[in-house]
């Protein structure tokens, strides 16, 4: 039986993909919870681009009692878009994320049209929502009203708004818009990742204004090589661990299963001289925040 690091111990993952899916998974949902609790963490986050997990992971919950498992809505068209209507189902039915445009966003298309040899979304299936991409911002700049609608939402349910594939200027402009409608959890995504990459300056500003900045393995792995793990060991240090949170995004058929590459993400940041303190802090703390744990 495998050994798994201590610093697992209470740890939540919050970007995490399996099956069922339309694009190659590594694990399923059940072999990947066999995971989360062999490693004794607290819990884990599933996201799906192409489905909602806020009802798998009702279902995953009464087989694991002792592990915290949620789920949520990814707003791209292939579960409603940016509908407010979809959005109050998921949360009723007690989705804890509401992710902006993912797969749908015109940011993901207009990177991967540039970048077709990066794609980790591989499938023998069409995937495609033939739109030309959606955006939260309207031609004056400003928050669209049915984004709007869905922010107050979140606020009124208390869930954490993800920030998906936008835009950084997208990003800072949705940020501010959810402040204002009472927001209280945001969940800076992609931050170092290629995708939807957000200069270092601006998740330092955005940090300062109470948001979470994910800080994704994904990142530095050979599907992207966007940075060292001595560069997001650096990015943490700027920001400071009490607004990071630390996660992999994995899942893919290719990489190596999540809860093995969270282990060693942290391993690594900890040879980068990030303390065990900060590691607990990004790992276990701040996604209790979050979610309310």
């Amino acid at each position: 039986m495998k050994k798994w690091n201590s610093l697992l111990t209470d740890a939540i993952e919050m970007h995490a993909h399996s099956s069922p899916s339309i694009f190659e998974r590594r694990q399923n949902d059940w072999e990947l919870l066999e995971d989360v609790n062999a490693a004794g963490m607290n819990g884990i986050v599933l996201k799906s681009h192409e489905s909602t997990t806020f009802d798998r992971a009702e279902l995953l919950q009464i087989k694991y009692p002792e592990l915290n498992i949620f789920g949520g809505i990814v707003c791209n068209l292939f579960t409603g878009g940016l509908s407010k209507n979809s959005v109050n189902m998921a949360l009723e039915m007690g989705a804890k994320i509401v992710w902006m445009p993912t797969l749908s966003a015109l940011q993901h298309k207009k990177y991967f049209s540039q970048n077709i040899k990066r794609s980790i979304f591989k499938t023998s299936k069409t995937v495609d929502d033939f739109s030309e991409g959606l955006t939260v911002i309207n031609t004056q700049n400003e928050v669209k009203d049915n984004v709007k609608e869905i922010l107050t939402l979140i606020a009124e349910y208390d869930a954490v708004l993800a920030t998906g594939h936008l835009n950084h200027s997208e990003v800072l402009l949705l940020v501010e818009e959810a402040k204002r409608i009472g927001v209280e959890k945001i969940l800076i995504q992609h931050a170092d990742l290629g995708i939807a990459a957000i200069p270092l300056e601006e998740q330092v500003h955005l940090a300062q204004n109470g948001c979470y900045i994910e800080k994704c393995y994904l990142a530095c792995g050979q599907d992207f090589n966007n940075l060292s793990i001595r560069d997001l060991a650096d990015s943490i240090l700027e920001i400071g661990d009490n607004h990071c949170v630390l996660v992999t995004d994995y899942g893919q058929a290719h990489n190596i299963p999540v809860i093995n590459a969270l282990e060693q993400f942290i391993e690594k940041l900890v040879e980068e001289g990030i303390p065990e303190s900060s590691i607990n802090k990004m790992v276990s703390e701040n996604p209790k925040f979050l979610l309310n744990i």
